[in-house]
């Protein structure tokens, strides 16, 4: 599986990381951009790029190493993010460089999933990734929580999709006189496996396949819009089964839905093998890229609407605005600068897998940050800040004689941090997402005598330890709910990101370490104890520890009994 977007241009300095140290899982491949690798306006062609990219990630994972114009140097990076059991996730950064001005700056970024297989179909039990820098760290912990989100992307359509019916989606009478029929963008394309598009082991490069369907795809884009398409994202490739020298392949796309400066084109590739005579084709693969169109003067042009086919026609285009949707709020929520939106998010079944995804993946972040400085220091328990940009933040540290796994249920139940924290005065389950995701209602005191209480809605995201050296963590993020809207008795307040992580240490210790990305609704409870007048933060703390060893005792007496 891969997934892919341009990114803007950003520089790209090319250093291995931190003091020289380069990842053994390391590969880098630099290509200089010939005429033939170019397709309209002398640009790199998208599907040249995706075949180098995926040549690059199959020596990764195989352990190998090797080494947007004519003339320049494309630099393309990739090593092993984490293995999992039989898969392992792949990060591809790709550069550009003008070999003239010396300049370098980021194309693109994605991450592709393999699986190892032996000959046949039995699975490879893959050796663990150690990371070693703090970079690396970061990546490792993340993967998982990608790979979470990926495993909840269909669901996440299944559940919008649920919610779209036929008329919301369907074209008024002014727009039908304006449409192109969707038939008339289809193309197809027939291609023949053959030595040099397949690896040593006879099966065709997954770069190859994809370069295929961008070219179909571009095909179908310019039938739409009567001009030379530029590729702007593709939406997960998603291999379902290989294909091998001597197949056929074909390619089918058409262009789903327009919108108002993109379009989506949708691509199926099939396999045929020949035994004796051609037997009946296999789906191996769906992609979904969308398109725009740059004018002379620098503007986005705009697209007419699509007048899908009846059936399966109009299904695509229901499909494709719920696709439309998940970008937007994927955007919205993970690619977005934190001061470009504002803190609360609404919760919809669409945007949930990316809100906890990003609600974990923001605390180790920010756990992962360095400079931050001791403030203070009282019975054990250690207040640090980070003064990053425009973001106060702070973390709070103690070590307890409770197991992590005991601290981690105690602290995930947020219902009762009431006996531990005075800022919760009253807190309120109102959903359970999963197994894993909560959202809480928490009334808190005023801040000052004669202010109202202080309300927030948070989502509460908790993750057991994938693997050995990974902590326990309880993430928390402000959300909007319509089932708790703003309340004149209540002053809204929001949280951006903060969190809990607990490793385990020697015995029965545990390390717990509390991150607070700190808001105009949470700098009131924290500044005064950071300025030295007072402690309380500390006290809390103490208090949340004497709440944990009161506790532990009861609560392995529940997991014992509900195991």
């Amino acid at each position: 599986m891969l997934c892919f977007s341009r990114v803007c241009s950003e520089p790209d300095d090319g250093r291995d990381g931190e003091l020289g140290y380069r990842n053994p899982t390391q590969v880098q491949m630099s290509q200089l951009i010939l005429p033939c690798h170019t397709q309209h306006g002398e640009e790199l062609s998208v599907g040249q790029l995706l075949k180098w990219m995926d040549i690059t990630a199959c020596l990764v994972w195989e352990g190998v190493s090797v080494g947007d114009s004519v003339g320049q140097i494309v630099n393309i990076r990739a090593k092993v993010n984490r293995a999992f059991n039989t898969s392992m996730e792949v990060g591809i950064v790709t550069s550009c460089e003008d070999v003239a001005s010396g300049r370098q700056w980021r194309v693109c970024k994605a991450f592709a999933t393999f699986v190892a297989k032996k000959t046949g179909c039995e699975k490879v039990q893959l050796k663990p990734v150690v990371p070693r820098t703090s970079e690396e760290q970061v990546e490792y912990s993340v993967a998982a929580e990608r790979r979470r989100m990926r495993l909840g992307h269909i669901e996440a359509m299944k559940d919008l999709l649920s919610t779209i019916s036929e008329q919301d989606v369907a074209l008024d009478t002014d727009e039908c006189q304006g449409a192109v029929p969707g038939s008339s963008t289809r193309a197809e394309s027939t291609e023949l496996v053959l030595p040099p598009h397949a690896n040593h082991q006879g099966y065709t490069f997954g770069g190859q396949i994809m370069a295929w369907m961008e070219g179909v795809a571009a095909i179908a884009a310019r039938r739409f819009c009567k001009a030379p398409a530029t590729l702007r994202t593709i939406e997960m490739f998603y291999f379902r089964g290989p294909s091998q020298v001597g197949d056929r392949i074909s390619l089918k796309a058409i262009v789903n839905n327009a919108f108002k400066n993109s379009f989506e084109v949708g691509v199926c590739a099939e396999a045929e093998t020949y035994v004796e005579g051609w037997e009946g084709k296999r789906h191996i693969n769906s992609a979904f890229m969308t398109f725009m169109v740059m004018e002379p003067d620098g503007q986005l042009r705009s697209f007419p609407r699509v007048q899908p086919d009846p059936g399966d026609g109009e299904r695509r285009f229901r499909e494709a605005s719920a696709r439309k949707k998940i970008r937007l709020d994927r955007k919205y929520i993970i690619s977005c600068k934190q001061t470009e939106r504002p803190l609360s998010v609404p919760f919809l079944p669409s945007n949930q897998v990316y809100l906890s995804y990003n609600n974990v993946y923001a605390l180790k972040m920010l756990a992962a940050k360095r400079r931050w400085v001791l403030s203070s220091t009282r019975n054990k328990v250690r207040l640090f800040t980070l003064e990053d940009h425009e973001f106060l933040s702070f973390k709070i540290e103690m070590s307890v004689s409770v197991r992590a796994r005991l601290a981690f249920r105690l602290l995930t139940d947020l219902r009762r941090r009431h006996e531990w924290d005075s800022h919760y005065r009253h807190c309120e389950l109102i959903q359970k997402v999963d197994e894993e995701d909560f959202i809480y209602h928490v009334i808190s005191p005023s801040i000052s005598k004669g202010s109202r209480m202080q309300d927030f809605v948070l989502l509460a995201s908790q993750r057991e330890p994938c693997d050995t050296g990974d902590p326990y963590v309880v993430a928390f993020r402000s959300v909007s709910l319509a089932a708790v809207p703003p309340s004149e008795e209540y002053v809204r307040g929001e949280v951006l990101c903060a969190g809990f992580a607990l490793w385990p240490e020697s015995g029965d210790r545990t390390r717990i370490t509390y991150y607070n990305q700190a808001t105009p609704g949470v700098l009131p409870y924290i500044t005064t104890d950071i300025a030295g007048l007072s402690a309380h933060f500390c006290c809390t703390f103490e208090a949340c520890n004497a709440f944990l060893e009161q506790n532990k005792e009861s609560c392995l007496y529940h997991i014992l009994e509900t195991s």
